[in-house]
């Protein structure tokens, strides 16, 4: 694992499924601080502007907003980890290294939309990740954490891990609430968009796991220090998984808006002995591949949308 600026994947919180280590490290703080004020919560991550970093890049508080509004009752919110884009293997790693993040981070999505239902939704190919976040998850229903947010809910926290397909359309978001449901993972047509009906009918936000990973720094260190992580207009780090003719292939966490040159070439090694750069998918075979002339552009949603693709 080759990291530049370590805020995900921090070799010091790596400790796998060790809720007690976590915490030790500063782990659980960005909970606490949701769950003392609430509704400043939706505002921290706006300001952060935290986006969705399953590829499609939506404004993170956007998504939430409906369904904090909604009515009492039951609402859901699920990590999708189903990840099964050829050549992305970040989510697997997060689950797998520091599966207490990605639980706090659905934890304080929890808090800002007083959703009493936390689902994991894991592939099930990945098997150490699916393993630790279960005894991760065994580890969470124990802590005070725990029971201080069933106090703010006032009523019990469902807490569950549930296999994915392993199929790549288990991915998408309607897809996720038919599996989630017990249904095989047939994508359906929108509106209504899960906000409004999810899981068994309930008002449901489908985060993927990086987004979800970022919230308990954003929380515990402010929407100023996450802004001030990324490069030019962008915010924040990204996970990039680099794989294909290069020297050194890996994930890689570097600020928002690294160059495509900076990531292949720099980080990277670039190109392995006889080999040329020629083009890169930049989010998985569904996107427009990027070519030489592009090696210029800054690897951030916006930037990459105009080159006619999209950053996975």
């Amino acid at each position: 694992m080759n990291t530049a600026n370590q805020v995900l994947l921090n070799e010091a919180v790596l400790v796998g499924a060790d809720l007690p280590a976590w915490i030790a490290r500063g782990g659980g703080e960005g909970l606490a601080r949701a769950l003392a004020d609430p509704a400043a919560v939706l505002g921290e991550v706006e300001r952060a502007d935290l986006r969705g970093m399953g590829g499609a890049g939506f404004a993170t508080h956007r998504k939430w907003a409906p369904v904090a509004a909604a009515p009492a009752g039951d609402k859901y919110i699920v990590c999708n980890g189903n990840e099964d884009e050829p050549g992305t293997f970040k989510d697997r790693l997060l689950l797998e290294r520091t599966p207490h993040q990605v639980i706090e981070g659905a934890l304080i999505a929890a808090v800002a939309t007083h959703a009493n239902h936390v689902v994991l939704y894991v592939n099930p190919h990945e098997e150490r990740a699916l393993a630790a976040v279960r005894e991760a998850v065994a580890q969470w229903r124990g802590h005070a954490l725990f029971g201080a947010m069933e106090g703010f809910l006032g009523g019990p926290l469902s807490l569950s891990v549930v296999q994915s397909s392993g199929l790549y359309i288990g991915g998408e978001e309607t897809a996720v609430i038919a599996t989630v449901e017990g249904g095989f993972p047939f994508p359906r047509r929108k509106p209504p968009f899960p906000a409004e009906q999810g899981v068994h009918g309930a008002p449901t936000v489908v985060n993927n796991t990086q987004t979800l990973a970022h919230l308990p720094g954003i929380l515990r260190h402010g929407a100023d220090w996450y802004r001030s992580l990324g490069m030019g207009g962008a915010c924040g780090t990204k996970l990039y998984s680099l794989s294909g003719d290069v020297l050194r292939p890996g994930l890689y966490e570097l600020p928002m808006g690294t160059s495509l040159q900076e990531l292949v070439f720099e980080h990277g090694g670039g190109m392995l002995q006889g080999r040329e750069f020629k083009a890169v998918f930049t989010g998985g075979p569904s996107n427009t591949l990027l070519t030489r002339r592009d090696l210029d552009v800054p690897l951030d949603f916006d930037t990459v949308r105009a080159r006619r693709s999209r950053l996975g």
